[in-house]
């Protein structure tokens, strides 16, 4: 470990090196770098900052520190790192040094640029010599030296090995290292220590750190081996996530396939809950037993339906409320099809993507979680707010833009799109875990927006953020083209080698029920559909045309037979109102409809012998007569016959019933350039009067606590009267400030907003 340089030397000379407060730099830079600090660091505008002192102070303070290094790669995180073991906390350091500490793992222009992007984002300052935050350790997500200076040459099956090896009491000290901070003191650490003791044997294996005589660190890796969590990162150089490579063509149209499959399955949910809509928990979300039910009420497995659920709902598709019509059974609110639903089964096929895919894209949940347990051992439910991630949009579009930097056809799998995730990302490695990763690709690939591991071609157009119509054009190309024909098969099935027309596929869907679906889907021909067809105004001629003409089989001669045949039975007996009648020119046929014991609810009686009525509603009448083995027709006023079937369960939208995340307003380059305006005519203005801000005061008195210099502070008391005290800092805490005050002989409390100004005493 590298010794600290005493305050004011020069970690590579030992000399003086010049060390130039924040607050000054700022001040020295160009308006137009101060707007970039300000865009790379929104959290300095919210309020805006008065002073430039005041902007110093917060752009030093521990969550700000945080914020500013969320999104660094492993590479910047790194150089702070290695800046910290080089104590430019506490004393300039020469970049020259800092090149020297790195070494051959990246290249030095590559370590000037991660210097020059953290200058931008005032996490370093100064030119030759820079300096960092005394809060910067708080930005690492690993204890200072971590990454710099320790061995790196086990791997983790190495780690691994070592570790079980280990005894009881080896493996009690290291769980308390990982489970608390990782710096530990103990006298074992020192030379002399009997060999046999655990802490000797952990440094010898390579599983410990000693820092100094009393304290030891539990290396980086083995932490991480010991969480179970992918090791690493360890190299300065981006990780490459390749593991295969296709072609373009190729992974569009896996991706294409994909989009069929999550479209018609989001149809067959939207007619389930249009038939039987689900009732929702009172605590929000889909009960367990009703997720069951309906992941074997439409043949999708449960994983896979969760995920169609939050993003048909998060589309505006699905919603909670009461439907109309209303179910027979149970209390609502129910969870059923929107009116917008409507709209969304009328639109082209590639738009119906584009409104998942968006839909999926900002989600704010994790449908990866349904079914699982959380920490209270209780199962996460669909649909729930338990669900709720406002981090979940961005690993989303974190992983696809790592894939988008990737050329196309080029793909990655969960380990190693984790693994590169993990470096771009290290504050949020816990998220980007293989498992996490996987479950995104899985969706992703669900989605169609990713196929075979690469990204599809509309999905960088998503990306990109081009217009909705010029994605919606880069699905239409990569869509297979609808097909006009199907093969009719001698068992009755339909075999259909592609998208239908939509016509087409309505009118299959009249008269055939899906049997099986995928890329190539297959379709039921029965006497129950063929009536089905019937009873919506289709006529046996018109059903024998249809197939004629659009199979390109034979049509088999028994499925010419049933059309007729279920043709001649069917509309023999003719429903209207009366509430309803009944007519049939069959005297016989008539009489014993009337008197089947299935109809004896209606009370049907009969006015002429082809004529009978009854008071039950027609839908009810219908019903009675199929069970009891007829099969009526409805008919309207003239004669013709009319589709009485029910449309189905719809509900509104209500807005904003759902938890939705909204980031805080990204300023405008108007609003910052009137926040470093200001900055500047504050600066020019005459100092006379004003007082020190409390932020600046808070930081300074800081600095001086952790380099345990005196300071010379003014400070006005209760009564109002100024002076100016000679204190040593211990520390700031709770709006006071803690030091020792020799005046006095005594340690004593300074309120923060009655000091009004702070000088270094050697300045003074």
């Amino acid at each position: 470990m590298t010794e600290k340089v005493p305050e004011g030397r020069s970690a590579a000379t030992g000399e003086s090196a010049p060390s130039i407060p924040l607050g000054a730099w700022l001040a020295d830079l160009p308006d137009a770098r101060l707007i970039r600090l300000l865009e790379l660091r929104p959290d300095l505008t919210q309020p805006p900052p008065g002073t430039i002192a005041a902007l110093a102070a917060r752009a030093q303070a521990r969550q700000s520190v945080k914020a500013a290094t969320d999104d660094l790669d492993f590479l910047h995180l790194a150089v702070l790192d290695a800046l910290l073991v080089l104590h430019a906390d506490s004393t300039a350091v020469p970049v020259t040094k800092l090149v020297e500490l790195i070494g051959d793992r990246a290249p030095e222009t590559a370590v000037a640029a991660a210097v020059d992007a953290l200058r931008d984002r005032a996490l370093v300052w100064g030119d030759a010599t820079v300096r960092v935050a005394a809060e910067a350790a708080g930005g690492l997500p690993w204890y200072p030296g971590q990454a710099t200076v320790e061995d790196t040459g086990a791997t983790p099956e190495e780690i691994a090995g070592r570790l079980e090896t280990l005894d009881e009491a080896q493996s009690d000290l290291l769980r308390k290292l990982l489970e608390g901070s990782p710096v530990g003191r103990t006298r074992d650490a020192a030379p002399g220590t009997p060999p046999d003791r655990p802490v000797p044997r952990l440094l010898a294996a390579g599983l410990l750190r000693q820092i100094d005589a009393d304290t030891v660190i539990l290396p980086r890796l083995v932490g991480q081996v010991l969480r179970g969590e992918l090791p690493g990162p360890v190299q300065l150089t981006h990780p490459d996530p390749v593991v295969a490579t296709t072609t373009a063509a190729d992974a569009d149209a896996v991706a294409a396939g994909a989009a069929l499959d999550l479209l018609r399955e989001v149809e067959v949910l939207i007619e389930t809950l249009s038939v039987t809509p689900v009732p929702e928990l009172r605590s929000g979300g889909l009960g367990v037993r009703d997720m069951k039910r309906l992941t074997k009420t439409t043949g999708i497995d449960e994983t896979r339906l969760g995920l169609l659920l939050e993003v048909t709902v998060a589309a505006g598709l699905i919603s909670a409320g009461s439907p109309e019509p209303e179910p027979d059974t149970g209390d609502g609110p129910f969870w059923a099809p929107t009116v917008s639903a409507d709209r969304y089964l009328e639109s082209p096929t590639a738009a119906k993507w584009h409104l998942l895919a968006t839909a999926w894209l900002d989600l704010h949940g994790r449908p990866s979680l349904i079914g699982t347990r959380g920490v209270d051992g209780k199962p996460y439910a669909a649909l729930s707010d338990s669900l709720f991630s406002t981090a979940a949009p961005l690993d989303r579009r974190l992983l696809l833009g790592l894939l988008a930097d990737l050329p196309p056809g080029a793909g990655a799998d969960a380990t190693s799109a984790a693994r590169a995730l993990i470096w771009h990302r290290p504050r949020w490695s816990v998220r980007l875990q293989p498992g996490p990763v996987g479950d995104l690709l899985d969706e992703a690939h669900t989605m169609g927006l990713v196929g075979r591991g690469a990204l599809a071609t509309p999905a960088r157009a998503l990306l990109a953020g081009e217009p909705a119509d010029d994605v919606v054009k880069a699905m239409d190309k990569v869509l297979p083209a609808p097909i006009d024909h199907f093969l009719l098969q001698a068992d009755l099935t339909v075999i259909v080698p592609g998208p239908l027309q939509r016509d087409l596929a309505e009118d299959l869907a009249a008269v055939a029920a899906v049997e099986s679906a995928g890329a190539a889907m297959v379709y039921r021909i029965s006497e129950a559909s063929i009536r089905r067809a019937l009873d919506t105004g289709k006529t046996a001629g018109g059903l024998h045309a249809f197939f004629s003409r659009h199979s390109k089989t034979p049509v088999p001669q028994g499925l010419t037979y049933l059309i007729d045949d279920v043709a001649r039975r069917h509309g023999q007996l003719r429903v209207g109102m009366a509430a309803s009648f009944v007519r049939c020119e069959d005297a016989a046929l008539l009489a014993q409809a009337v008197a089947a014991p299935a109809a004896e609810a209606l009370e049907m009686r009969l006015l002429a012998p082809t004529v009978a009525v009854s008071q039950a509603p027609i839908n009810e009448v219908l019903a009675a007569l199929r069970q009891a083995g007829f099969a009526p027709a409805a008919e309207d006023s003239t004669g013709a016959i009319v589709d009485i079937r029910a449309r189905g369960a719809r509900v509104p939208a209500p807005p904003g019933r759902r938890r939705v995340y909204r980031p805080m307003p990204t300023p405008t380059p108007q609003t910052l350039s009137a926040i470093v305006s200001v900055l500047r005519k504050v600066a020019s203005a005459p100092t006379g009067g004003m007082r020190l801000d409390p932020a600046a005061a808070i930081t300074q008195l800081q600095e001086a606590a952790h380099l345990q210099a005196s300071v010379v502070i003014g400070y006005v008391d209760p009564a109002g009267v100024a002076t100016q005290r000679v204190v040593a800092p211990i520390n700031v805490r709770g709006g006071q400030l803690t030091a020792y005050d020799p005046a006095s002989g005594r340690v004593r409390d300074f309120a923060i907003h009655r000091i009004t100004s702070v000088v270094d005493a050697d300045h003074a």
